[in-house]
């Protein structure tokens, strides 16, 4: 997904308090349109048409005739569907960001979010990185391209701490395998979803072996061997990894499976050159995708990949928008409900 770090975030999505939206009536719900983005491929249309047990229409700039409520899957939501007829609108991507940033958001509709097996995928995606890096495959490559022969050291990963930015659900899934293969992980949550103010006792949940606050993570930048964001991208989260952090690091490696625009591109740099930052793997960028005369190809000791750590299937999809279907037809709200206030 591409995502400009100029992007202004909607008044809902800056941290500031909002009530969660009804959840939709069961009238309402029976007499709601499905509008489907165009691009999804027919046989998980199909299987979306067959959970909502209607036929689905193209979710375009126009909204169809009549006044009948709209349920919207997709992954952005045009100006014109931006009414009181948006009654439901499930995102077929786990951000949110580009969805509270494209215009003010309708109060009153319920958003959803698709995450799936994405946190075993990025999770997967950041061992493999570090299970790399501790074997010297990098700089084994650069030997193998040179016809070197030359024995390098490996480190073993079990018994380092591993920081982890965000305590959701792909926060906890990468807790979690890291945790199975004896690194010791410290979770830090923006909010105090996990317990109460800074300083005082926190519950932890599984996938790490501590939870602290993100006003107390200095002295652990400090201590980190690798720093893991997961972060969303919100207007309170935009530059979050700027000087100040990246100088507490002493010697870990960054890695971003988050949200691009949440890293200061130029902190980073500066701390990639004077080596408080070991490394950098970086799937998410502020731009994307970057050009080839991008800046950013040019950082030391740096990998960028595709914004692929945690790719979003037809089963993902079709999955938790059936779960969420039955959550709202019982009367409950999903737990992929996303909140607009905090965008996540």
């Amino acid at each position: 997904m591409s995502e400009s770090s100029g992007t202004p975030h909607s008044l809902l999505a800056c941290g500031l308090p909002v009530p969660p939206p009804p959840l939709p009536a069961p009238d309402s719900l029976a007499r709601a349109r499905l509008l489907v983005t165009p691009s999804l491929d027919s046989g998980l249309v199909r299987e979306l048409e067959r959970i909502a047990g209607r036929g689905a229409e193209p979710l375009a700039d126009v909204p169809p005739p009549s006044d009948a409520p709209l349920l919207c899957v997709g992954d952005a939501l045009p100006d014109a569907l931006r009414t009181d007829r948006l009654l439901w609108f499930h995102s077929i991507t786990a951000g949110s960001d580009r969805l509270l940033s494209g215009g003010l958001w309708p109060g009153q509709a319920l958003l959803t979010r698709t995450v799936g097996r994405m946190g075993e995928r990025m999770a997967q995606y950041v061992l493999g990185w570090m299970l790399a890096e501790a074997q010297s495959v990098p700089e084994f490559a650069e030997q193998h391209a040179r016809a070197h022969w030359e024995r390098l050291p490996s480190e073993l990963v079990a018994g380092q701490t591993a920081l982890i930015y965000g305590t959701g659900r792909i926060g906890a899934a990468v807790g979690r395998l890291l945790t199975a293969c004896g690194v010791r992980t410290v979770g830090v949550a923006r909010t105090t979803r996990y317990g109460p103010e800074p300083g005082t006792e926190r519950a932890v949940p599984p996938g790490f072996d501590r939870v602290i606050g993100a006003a107390e993570d200095t002295g652990a930048l400090g201590e980190a061997r690798w720093v893991i964001s997961t972060l969303p991208l919100t207007a309170a989260t935009e530059g979050f990894f700027g000087a100040d952090r990246f100088a507490a690091v002493r010697g870990a490696t960054f890695l971003n499976v988050g949200r691009g625009a949440t890293v200061d591109m130029g902190a980073l740099e500066t701390a990639l050159r004077d080596g408080r930052v070991r490394r950098a793997v970086l799937d998410v960028l502020p731009t994307e995708p970057a050009a080839p005369e991008d800046p950013v190809w040019q950082l030391p000791r740096t990998v960028i990949t595709s914004h692929s750590s945690g790719i979003t299937t037809d089963e993902d999809i079709a999955v938790d928008f059936a779960a969420c279907w039955a959550d709202v037809t019982a009367g409950r709200r999903p737990g992929l409900t996303v909140d607009t206030g905090r965008g996540y």
